[in-house]
């Protein structure tokens, strides 16, 4: 391999160039083992239920740390909305140009496409929770707060958000959770060119 250096700065990239290759390196490896859990979709999700486990654990064993549960609470909430949005909000579309097509269920199907797609959902939410977990060895972020307070006020702002979702959701009729292209059957079609047809 030929070295790139030249000129009078040969101390300073080689005493760089080390470094800057290991975090090159690491981050390489790093990013292939996440191109690599992209398809294991229940695998993934059965390490965040155990990234999950731990942290819950650790908070009930310590007693403490409510507030960073808190915090953690708000932003997975915060997530949650944009995996269950559209990635175009329809009332933007509704203003800017009127109500994009197809407007009938019997029109061309369209799929789902999410504001947050689901592996970076999945990612988000699981480096929060290590985050999170984290912290919880650091007693700065113990602050003594009275924990049924938090728990109740994030129950209600759940709540109103996911209703304010849901109402969102009935009202420019989508669905989050459509799988595929719809298939439509020969049944529906046969049935409607037979009534067509004069009996005798």
């Amino acid at each position: 391999m030929e070295s790139l250096a030249v000129g009078g700065g040969d101390d300073q990239s080689s005493s760089n160039n080390p470094l800057s290759e290991w975090s090159y390196a690491v981050s390489r490896r790093y990013q292939i083992l996440l191109d690599k859990s992209t398809p294991h979709v229940l695998r993934r999700w059965i390490a965040f239920a155990v990234v999950v486990f731990i942290y819950v654990i650790r908070v009930l064993y310590i007693q403490g740390f409510y507030i960073v549960s808190y915090g953690l609470g708000i932003y997975i909430l915060n997530l949650l909305i944009a995996f269950l949005s559209p990635q175009v909000d329809p009332e933007i579309e509704d203003v800017a140009d009127g109500p994009g097509l197809p407007t009938r269920s019997s029109d061309e199907f369209r799929p789902f496409v999410r504001r947050l797609p689901e592996f970076k959902f999945w990612y988000s939410i699981t480096k929060a929770f290590c985050i999170a977990f984290a912290m919880t060895f650091f007693i700065v972020f113990d602050v003594p707060v009275f924990w049924p307070v938090l728990l109740f006020y994030w129950l209600m702002l759940f709540t109103l958000t996911m209703k304010r979702q849901i109402l969102h959701m009935i009202k420019y009729k989508y669905l989050p959770f459509t799988s595929g292209k719809q298939r439509y059957t020969g049944k529906r079609a046969g049935s409607t060119d037979d009534e067509s047809l004069p009996k005798d």
